[in-house]
């Protein structure tokens, strides 16, 4: 659990706009695609879990979503953040 926390704690203070942000649509993008990643990869092992892979459509919507939001509100940020963490191709 440790280990999570401090994964966390890391993506929040690169992402952080200033020093007491936890939860701008940035980190917010950034922790969701942390938690997309990782259970993407739990898929490849884990091909029969259902369950699971609702729950990573359900993160990739609400990412979606912020996006979308951070998009109309600025476009620079939204573009500095897509290619921070390299979610569009």
């Amino acid at each position: 659990m440790a280990l999570v926390q401090e994964k966390k704690s890391e993506l929040v203070q690169k992402f952080r706009r200033h020093d007491s942000d936890t939860g701008s649509p940035e980190v917010q993008v950034a922790l969701l695609t942390e938690r997309i990643t990782y259970l993407t990869e739990h898929f490849k092992t884990h091909k029969k879990d259902h369950h699971s892979r609702r729950g990573l459509l359900k993160l990739v919507g609400q990412r979606r979503r912020l996006l979308d939001y951070l998009r109309t509100v600025d476009q620079n940020r939204y573009k500095a953040l897509i290619d921070s963490l390299g979610i569009r191709k």
